[in-house]
């Protein structure tokens, strides 16, 4: 068989330069198998281009590889009796072995099987080694228990429950999905309704085994949610009432109160885990036979009950229901659903321990009933509560929040609301009189009312912990209350001396002049007052004799009283009498300052 890489070397083997004797020769066999590689991936392929000479002249011993015994067969190049390497001779006899192509590949291919084997068993090795060295970091030592009470406090005790979280954490590894996956209290809070399904719940309810829930069934009045909600709330219930026993809070949603019959029905079982019971129905005008009180509530068994909500539900105002609450909240009654200020009275007497008190969207008491019932209220004996620090009356009736706020005690209330509630100046004298005892309010906010400002003022005066002020929409706040709050009489404490927040959104009725005399009395606890007397004596007297005189005024006014807060918040949103340049001023000296966000031409905000 003729080689083409052999005639061609035949032809051109004038120009192969002939070896010096005494030469240092490099690797014969190194040599030897890169040049017959060369030689058979030429004979190979017809197009490929001639191996280099100085890869053939150098060679003096080919070495085949038998391709019937595997052994290993050197081959020499030099003619007999010559010292000088014959390459036509060596490759003509390369050329006549009985070595094929087909052999050759097949060796090469096997040589592939064994590198691609050898290079499999190097990534799993490799694979191994990445396994001892994450072994040994200190988040895979963590003892299971450790890092689901991790999860635990992550997920569970930073507020709502985000289940997006919780499927994050199960794609990190395999160990944590398995921690997840055995840490029921990860699958405690169990929501249904439109977007939570109930193959979801029912997953929840399986891997939370027998831990307290967290039951929400939520259905919005949406127009897309009409159709079937009766039979899904139906459908939510009784897949829950096997698991309610150890239901620690329920809360249910529902747009009229047929659903809501439905499924209270479905709750008779005893709750002795419940602690928290919210129930709202959104349609709260709607009267229909629904209206009555359904059946007693888990049973009447509810030990650890201490918070209650009820919008729109009608529980007639069963004292059982409520007795020993922390926390109570009614709205959404209307008409002659409203209560009444007696049934308030009653069960406020059965929960000496409540700690917030909320009423929203009341119709208010009848004058005519109230007028004959007003003096059977104030013969009775006043109601204590030592332990309220929030309460807030948002449109529950001017009438009712007066005749309340007279028969109750609370020396410990720290925040206090009311909002639409018309004339405020009787319920701020029940609230000056309460001062004289003990008031420690903290926060007080009224919103869309009205009221005497002077009465305010005095009550203000005797609100010396008041730290946060808010004044929503007020029409009645001027000039005034900010002079009292800015200058207080000779030898009397500062009007709210802690104050370091205030709200002013809505009222258009203050000056600018008094709101900067007030910033800046609040800045180092010096009247404007003190400050005009001082420029008096200043231009009175030398330099030196006023510095002294002004330091001792101050120190002598100054001593007994101590000085105010500095204001570190203030809200001007809708006051259109205060621009753009007067809120500027207020964020040099105060650190927060809310305003309407500056608008181009077209009423679009400008950044």
């Amino acid at each position: 068989m003729q080689c083409p890489s052999v005639s061609r070397l035949v032809r051109d083997n004038s120009v192969l330069p002939p070896l010096r004797h005494g030469s240092k020769l490099a690797d014969v066999s190194a040599f030897a198998s890169r040049s017959f590689s060369a030689v058979s991936s030429a004979s190979s392929s017809p197009f490929s281009p001639p191996p280099p000479y100085e890869d053939v002249h150098f060679v003096s011993r080919l070495v085949f590889v038998s391709p019937l015994s595997g052994s290993v067969e050197p081959s020499s190049l030099t003619s007999p009796g010559s010292s000088r390497p014959n390459p036509i001779g060596g490759l003509a006899m390369s050329c006549n072995s009985q070595v094929s192509i087909s052999h050759l590949r097949e060796a090469l291919n096997s040589l592939d099987t064994q590198m691609a084997s050898l290079l499999n068993q190097r990534q799993e090795l490799e694979s191994h080694l990445e396994q001892a060295v994450r072994s040994q970091s200190p988040i895979y030592r963590v003892p299971e228990e450790i890092l689901s009470s991790i999860f635990v406090t992550g997920v569970c005790q930073s507020g709502d429950q985000d289940s997006l979280l919780v499927s994050n954490l199960m794609l990190v590894c395999r160990y944590w999905r398995d921690v997840v996956n055995n840490s029921p209290e990860l699958w405690a809070t169990i929501c249904i309704g439109p977007h939570d399904t109930l193959q979801k719940a029912r997953l929840k309810l399986a891997r939370s085994k027998s831990v307290p829930l967290d039951v929400t069934v939520n259905f919005p009045p949406r127009a897309e949610n009409a159709t079937g909600a009766m039979e899904n709330i139906i459908r939510a219930m009784d897949l829950l009432r096997p698991a309610l026993w150890r239901a620690r809070s329920f809360r249910l949603s529902v747009p009229d109160r047929p659903q809501a019959h439905a499924a209270l029905v479905r709750c008779q079982e005893d709750a002795p885990l419940l602690e928290t019971l919210s129930i709202c129905i959104f349609h709260s005008m709607q009267e229909d036979h629904y209206s009555s009180p359904c059946l007693p509530l888990f049973n009447g068994h509810t030990p650890r009950l201490h918070s209650c909500s009820f919008t729109s539900f009608n529980f007639g105002w069963d004292r059982e229901i409520v007795a020993g609450l922390r926390v109570l909240q009614l709205g959404g009654y209307w008409n002659g659903f409203s209560p009444s200020v007696e049934k308030i009275l009653e069960m406020l007497r059965g929960c000496p321990r409540l700690e917030e008190l909320a009423l929203r969207n009341m119709s208010d008491v009848d004058p005519e009933a109230s007028a004959h019932s007003e003096p059977e209220c104030m013969s009775n004996k006043l109601v204590k509560l030592p332990r309220l620090v929030k309460a807030s009356f948002y449109y529950a009736g001017n009438m009712r929040v007066r005749m309340l706020l007279s028969q109750l005690s609370f020396p410990a209330l720290e925040s206090l609301e009311f909002c639409y509630l018309d004339n405020l100046t009787s319920i701020l004298e029940h609230l000056r009189q309460q001062s004289l005892t003990s008031l420690p309010l903290r926060h007080l906010r009224i919103e869309s009312s009205f009221f005497n400002e002077s009465k305010f003022v005095s009550l203000l005066k005797r609100l010396m912990s008041l730290t946060t002020l808010e004044l929503i929409d007020i029409e009645d706040v001027s000039s005034f209350l900010l002079k009292n709050l800015s200058s207080p009489p000779i030898s009397h404490p500062w009007t709210c001396p802690k104050l370091e927040r205030l709200s002013l959104d809505g009222c258009t009725s203050l000056e600018w002049d008094s709101l900067r005399g007030f910033v800046e009395s609040r800045l180092s606890g010096k009247s404007p007052q003190l400050s005009s007397a001082s420029m008096t004596t200043l231009r009175a007297v030398s330099s030196a004799s006023a510095s002294a005189h002004i330091h001792a005024l101050a120190a002598g006014r100054c001593s007994p009283v101590p000085g105010p807060h500095r204001l570190t918040s203030i809200d001007v949103t809708h006051c259109h009498q205060i621009n753009k340049e007067m809120v500027q001023w207020l964020r040099t000296y105060v650190r927060d300052v809310c305003c309407d966000p500056a608008k181009g031409i077209w009423g679009e905000p400008v950044l």
